[in-house]
């Protein structure tokens, strides 16, 4: 399938796209009941029209994809995809229709075995957005924007691994919805998302291992401070490390309440893109490296 480009755009999904998403979609379909999948489409239909304000979504595309025709929210939801103008009408069609069938699979609704069926249309979805040049990932039931790949395989994507242990299911909430206001422009939200993710994460760790540390009062300074106390990172690295902790201090914190956690007084504070990006990716590296110290522990 040839290389794929690690510089994104964010403003349009092209035609070709919307197609090769609907025949990913018929797919998926095609692995369930059709009373089951045609419930869910009416699910997302609803919640599509309710969240964009429409009364109804488009007309019949059942001709293209050979869908059945009493799957009449099937359809309008497919043909939505294919003709909505607005990318976020797009995107939160496409992940509503994965993370409701990834429901559907988790609970074992199926007719067939098909144990690797919806993590490989998953793939081939986030290949089509890379192949495509389009800066979207579908990862953990959501649609998150992706700003370098690179990154996001290194960082971001193992992030979301380790954090969907059900021990850090606070921490990976609060991290998604840190992407999903990205995603949104709201950049002020997402810094104060990703320092709770920042600062559940260490929570975690502490109670975890049982160090001493309160849980309602405690601020990311603090918990830093009980991380290298308790030698989460290595004494015998203490110097090489003694620059990342004062990034750690002086990096997320200070960001987010600089930024995002004062008065803005008369003029309002604007937290610039690429400001907030770089807190994402701050954040992602800083907790990957807390998980994966901890599992270094005695």
């Amino acid at each position: 399938m040839g290389d794929v480009p690690d510089v994104y755009q964010y403003d349009n999904i092209p035609g070709t796209l919307r197609v090769q998403i609907v025949h990913i979609i018929k797919d998926l379909i095609g692995v369930y009941e059709t009373n089951k999948s045609e419930q869910v489409f009416l699910d997302i239909h609803n919640i599509i029209c309710r969240e964009h304000g429409i009364l109804s979504l488009g007309s019949d595309i059942s001709f293209m994809f050979n869908v059945r025709n009493n799957m009449l929210y099937t359809k309008r939801v497919l043909n939505f995809i294919i003709e909505a103008e607005e990318i976020e009408q797009v995107l939160d069609s496409v992940e509503l229709t994965f993370k409701f069938f990834e429901k559907l699979y988790n609970k074992g609704d199926t007719i067939k075995n098909i144990s690797n069926t919806i993590d490989q249309l998953i793939k081939e979805l986030n290949f089509r957005f890379r192949e495509h040049g389009i800066g979207y990932q579908y990862e953990s039931g959501e649609i998150i924007r992706v700003d370098s790949q690179i990154i996001h395989t290194e960082a971001v994507k193992p992030v979301l691994q380790l954090l969907s242990d059900t021990r850090f299911q606070g921490a990976n909430e609060e991290f998604l919805k840190a992407h999903e206001h990205y995603r949104h422009g709201n950049y002020k939200e997402c810094l104060n998302e990703c320092l709770k993710a920042f600062e559940s994460t260490m929570k975690i760790i502490c109670n975890n291992q049982g160090w001493n540390f309160e849980p309602t009062t405690d601020t990311a300074k603090t918990l830093i401070k009980i991380c290298f106390q308790n030698h989460l990172i290595p004494i015998y690295l203490e110097d090489q490390f003694s620059s990342l902790r004062q990034g750690l201090v002086g990096g997320i914190p200070t960001i987010r309440n600089k930024q995002a956690a004062h008065g803005q007084g008369s003029q309002p504070v604007n937290v610039p893109q690429y400001f907030a990006a770089y807190q994402l990716h701050l954040t992602a590296s800083t907790i990957l490296f807390l998980i994966e110290a901890e599992k270094s522990l005695p």
